[in-house]
């Protein structure tokens, strides 16, 4: 079972960029996401600084981030990788299923994705993680390179936000019609 702090703190960096963007959609009136909080059972906590050092998660968690684009309900999971070959076991079979049914509401799902070694942020759309998915479910590669993305769905280089994904949201929007 994995805890708390085997994982350490990965995409710390990247949510912090995303929570900040989301600060600024905001207070412009463009959003409304929240971070949704895993919930965890605390085991371990350091008496003298009153943090937790050992915890287990509760339950699987769905998504990082739900909430509403211009009335557009909208959730997503934000991940790091450090090379150009991202493995999909950094997906969960759960995280699927629940993105694939909140698009049966009406919902738009995807992953934002920081490519470190790069320094660039991608978006991917649900169907095209579906791609990589279901060829992995049938005996083909069980990640996915670089090469393979779509160019469209780079994020430009944030001026006013850190993570500008709402104009790269409204491509995949009209790329839906």
């Amino acid at each position: 079972m994995a805890t708390w702090n085997s994982r350490g703190l990965r995409g710390s960096t990247l949510e912090e960029f995303i929570n900040r963007t989301n600060e600024t959609y905001l207070t412009n009136g463009l959003a409304l996401i929240q971070k949704v909080p895993t919930p965890i059972t605390p085991i371990n906590i350091d008496k003298a600084t009153r943090h937790i050092t050992l915890a287990y998660f509760e339950q699987k968690s769905t998504v990082d981030y739900i909430g509403a684009v211009q009335g557009i309900p909208v959730c997503f999971d934000a991940k790091e990788c450090a090379t150009d070959t991202f493995p999909l076991q950094n997906i969960h079979e759960h995280q699927v299923t629940f993105m694939e049914n909140f698009e049966k509401q009406g919902g738009i799902s995807f992953f934002l994705i920081s490519f470190t070694a790069r320094n660039e942020f991608y978006y991917l759309r649900l169907a095209k993680l579906l791609e990589f998915w279901n060829r992995a479910k049938e005996g083909g590669r069980k990640s996915f390179r670089y090469e393979e993305l779509e160019s469209d769905y780079f994020l430009p280089k944030g001026k006013a936000v850190l993570v500008p994904y709402l104009d790269t949201l409204q491509k995949d929007l009209l790329a839906r019609d």
